[in-house]
């Protein structure tokens, strides 16, 4: 029974590994042009319906309860959206001179770019008990600006612009992003009772959009002769991510946690958790958008398949630490505030 719970628990990254080998095995069936039809079901159907599920998922009502934690919010979306991808660039100068593939480290920068995602880190800070409304803003808002800010990133940190005009990277996400959360979220006004009572697996509705979405760019990269991936450049890549992950969560404990910081330990939590996740259901459509007709593309797209499944296994093995820590935090500072007993001549 312990294994089949772990293997329902796991099955979006199971899934990932069996669409890659599929792929693998026959990558006719979804390239570009062939049966699936993918420039068409994936860059609009499969993505629109992502966002539009998104849309009608978000609680808007719990969004607006963190509003006022203005500190907070600044704090995440900086560190995410500004020093995050800045000091990956920083990074990969060092690294450009070494032997790793140049795709993949362009794929690490990606990486960099990207927004926090609307789930995980959402799930976990819930997981240990910290502060979930901030964290439900800070994904859902910080999804949004990634919308914006995601592609002037990956066009300043790498160039997409000779290959995509910059007005199609919006109009196409807008049409395919925002539009379809817009109307999830006005669908769900009038279908709230039904959907609190029901209660749709909408994760796993986007998980396996999403699955398909991989499927597609894995067949164009084992569909082109031309590409050839060197195991010595992946694992040092996967190292590369698991070091990345934990320096940055450790960077961003360590700065919320310091005297004067005005943040209490419910709010760490949620800090450490959404400046350093990473989203994969806004990263993958927007790369296919950014880097369309990019032969490398699924190269590119490997550091953020690699980030995904890396930061939700290693939260998930740092929940009972944290916990443990916040719990033990909250006591201490409740000890300190009681008043004083006054002392008996």
């Amino acid at each position: 029974m312990g294994l089949l719970e772990r293997l329902r628990k796991e099955w979006f990254i199971l899934g990932i590994v069996l669409v890659i080998a599929v792929a693998r095995l026959e990558p006719a069936v979804g390239v570009k042009g062939g049966p699936l039809k993918p420039e068409i079901t994936i860059t609009y159907i499969a993505v629109s319906a992502i966002f539009f599920n998104s849309g009608l998922s978000l609680k808007t009502e719990e969004l607006t309860s963190a509003l006022m934690h203005v500190k907070l919010h600044l704090f995440v979306q900086i560190f995410t959206l500004v020093f995050f991808p800045t000091a990956i660039w920083l990074f990969l100068q060092l690294l450009s001179i070494t032997p790793i593939n140049e795709w993949l480290l362009k794929g690490l920068q990606t990486v960099g770019c990207m927004p926090p995602p609307v789930s995980s880190a959402v799930i976990l800070t819930k997981a240990v008990g910290g502060n979930e409304a901030a964290a439900i803003f800070n994904s859902a808002f910080g999804s949004f600006l990634g919308i914006i800010i995601t592609p002037l990133l990956l066009l300043l940190f790498l160039g997409s612009s000779s290959s995509v005009p910059f007005t199609s990277i919006f109009s196409q996400l807008f049409m395919t992003v925002v539009v379809p959360l817009i109307i999830g979220q006005i669908v769900r006004r009038y279908i709230k009772d039904w959907l609190e009572r029901k209660k749709p697996p909408f994760g796993a509705i986007s998980s396996c959009v999403l699955l398909m979405i991989i499927y597609t760019t894995f067949c164009d990269t084992f569909a082109n002769p031309n590409i050839d991936l060197d195991k010595f450049s992946l694992i040092i890549v996967v190292f590369i991510i698991f070091s990345i992950q934990m320096s940055f969560m450790f960077l961003t404990f360590l700065f919320s946690t310091r005297n004067n910081s005005g943040f209490t330990p419910a709010d760490t939590v949620a800090i450490v958790f959404c400046s350093t996740h990473k989203s994969l259901t806004l990263g993958i459509p927007m790369l296919k958008i950014v880097f369309a007709g990019y032969e490398h593309l699924s190269l590119i797209s490997i550091p953020l398949l690699i980030y995904h499944p890396a930061q939700i296994l290693l939260g998930s093995l740092l929940v009972p630490t944290i916990k443990s820590w916040m719990v033990s935090r909250q006591k201490a500072l409740k000890l300190t505030r009681q008043p004083k007993a006054p002392v008996k001549v």
